[in-house]
């Protein structure tokens, strides 16, 4: 084909040759070879040079495209080999794309791969794992512990610091520093254990060893969901501090005093999964959360207004 499409743009059998870094006769032969194997004839010889026949006339535009979809295949398969073009499906556990660092390591990826897609989604532990599993997602953002491991590859991104929510106007509004034992007596408004059983189970152990059984109120549909219920002032709330982000009126954010519960981060993908696109992402991934987390809270949250 390449060489069908050189002998028409130089419109002769020597000249291509020179251009092709090959001698004259095994040209002519391959040419020949290629009419033989088509059952047409592509060029009318003349004394000097070749012409295009109608027929291979017809048909150099489609040879054009030909080696033009091969170079671009070729072009791409070195791409997904070096983890610069393709597609990510990311997932993303309830509340974390209000966290600052996963904008963060997005443009950080997309600097040094600008030609790879990326689609999210949003939705809990549990069906994140579930989407790896079907392979309908390439890497998930969730919050560990996951169910079914063994089939996955998890490893540890950060512990978000967590803040208490109270509603507008309640007696501790003042307080920038409270303790669990100081809303002992406030509704508890959480999540269902199931959307994400690592961080529902850290805040009831933090109420336990401060020495509190907290009496349960409304649950919300998702952890995001807790900072309208505190609003409507029907309970506080323990969420991660990236839920500072979320400006709903009638909410105020505390620092929790110790023991404060963390909001653990991990990353999840299939085992066994080899794409580099994927393996970089995850290694730029890691890599920005724990420069974060070495920042201060004020440049973690620099509009939280915390």
């Amino acid at each position: 084909m390449r060489y069908f499409v050189t002998v028409a743009d130089l419109g002769s059998i020597t000249r291509a040759a020179e251009e092709l870094g090959m001698e004259q006769p095994p040209l002519s032969q391959q040419i020949r070879q290629f009419e033989q194997k088509l059952g047409v004839k592509l060029f009318e010889r003349q004394t000097r040079g070749v012409k295009l026949t109608e027929i291979g006339a017809t048909l150099i535009p489609r040879a054009r495209a030909i080696l033009e979809l091969q170079h671009q295949f070729q072009v791409t398969a070195e791409g997904l080999a070096r983890g610069e073009v393709g597609h990510i499906r990311l997932g993303l556990a309830g509340a974390v794309p209000l966290l600052p660092v996963i904008p963060l390591a997005i443009r950080s990826f997309r600097d040094i791969a600008p030609d790879v897609t990326l689609s999210l989604e949003e939705s809990n532990t549990p069906a994140l794992c579930a989407a790896l599993h079907e392979s309908s997602t390439d890497i998930a953002i969730v919050r560990p512990p996951v169910p079914d491991p063994a089939r996955l590859s998890v490893s540890h991104l950060l512990d978000e610091p967590t803040v208490i929510a109270l509603p507008r106007g309640h007696r501790l509004t003042e307080e920038p520093i409270i303790s669990l034992d100081m809303v002992a007596d406030d509704p508890l408004i959480i999540f269902p254990r199931e959307l994400g059983p690592g961080f529902h189970d850290a805040i009831l152990s933090a109420y336990q060893l401060a020495g509190v059984t907290p009496i349960l109120g409304q649950q919300a549909p998702q952890i995001a969901g807790t900072v309208p219920l505190v609003a409507a002032g029907m309970g506080v709330s323990v969420v991660p501090r990236s839920l500072c982000q979320i400006h709903a009126g009638g909410v105020t954010f505390h620092t929790i005093s110790e023991p404060a519960p963390r909001a653990t981060l991990a990353v999840a993908i299939r085992s066994g999964q080899n794409m580099p696109i994927v393996s970089r992402f995850v290694k730029i991934l890691r890599t920005t959360c724990r420069e974060w987390e070495k920042m201060s809270p004020e440049a973690q949250f620099p509009a939280s207004g915390f």
